[in-house]
């Protein structure tokens, strides 16, 4: 009977489910070597570079398509508190300059994770949410700013320099309204990723409150910080494109 126990008992442990390798940071490894929340996390941000991307491609073939298209040295040229100071392409510098800075205090926030300091990551979390609202709130003075000046989803008064193209002055009688898709090329797009600046701000501020809980020290690892600073650093990195599209071409 005891020998009938004994077979029974090794054949049920050999059916018991076996987890996987730990990989330290909350989770069984996927076959990519992550956890399955940082793949996951992985997985999302690629659909949505697909989302910028078709945003940029569109962007770029209506350009591409336009005899002209008004220059960004004239349309962003305003500075908060300058007056009528010609100051192109200052502003959103600064705005380009703190989401930078913003992006590492949350890469110094990941490594305070790794060395569980919860106090180092409760620092550097609340610099990478400064600089998200500081960036958010100069984006809403350019489009006050732009929308003062006349630019709507569907107006541009931004109209060719007559000084600079005159031949199609000539053909066209007509110096403005601009291409008519710029301000809605440029609301949408820039709005689209405000828009996830902001959710990137909120889960960030969640994260800092919950790190302050000790959710994340009584877990053991500090994953989700991690998940957390990919995410925003894919909101930087959508930015530069953003950035070059419309600020420099």
């Amino acid at each position: 009977m005891a020998e009938v126990l004994d077979i029974h008992e090794q054949q049920t442990a050999s059916h018991q489910h076996v987890p996987g390798p730990d990989n330290g940071e909350g989770g069984e490894k996927t076959a990519l070597g992550m956890s399955y929340g940082k793949t996951m996390m992985w997985y999302f941000l690629l659909s949505d570079a697909f989302t910028f991307s078709a945003f940029l491609i569109a962007y770029a073939t209506i350009r591409l398509a336009q005899p002209w298209w008004p220059d960004p040295n004239k349309v962003f040229k305003s500075f908060p508190g300058l007056g009528d100071t010609y100051a192109p392409l200052a502003f959103v510098s600064v705005m380009t300059f703190v989401l930078i800075l913003s992006s590492v205090a949350v890469v110094r926030a990941v490594q305070e994770g790794h060395r569980m300091n919860k106090k180092g990551v409760m620092l550097w979390m609340l610099g990478g949410i400064a600089g998200g609202i500081f960036f958010l709130g100069c984006q809403a003075w350019e489009w006050s700013h732009l929308i003062h000046e006349g630019l709507r989803p569907f107006y541009n008064p931004f109209g060719p320099d007559a000084k600079g193209i005159t031949q199609l002055i000539e053909e066209h009688a007509a110096v403005s309204p601009g291409p008519i898709a710029f301000g809605a090329l440029f609301f949408g797009i820039t709005g689209f990723h405000g828009f996830h600046v902001y959710t990137g701000v909120c889960v960030n501020i969640w994260a800092y409150f919950a790190t302050a809980n000790g959710v994340f020290e009584r877990r053991g690892h500090y994953e989700m910080i991690e998940k957390v600073g990919l995410y925003w650093h894919f909101v930087d990195l959508v930015w530069v494109f953003v950035f070059m599209a419309f600020y420099l071409m």
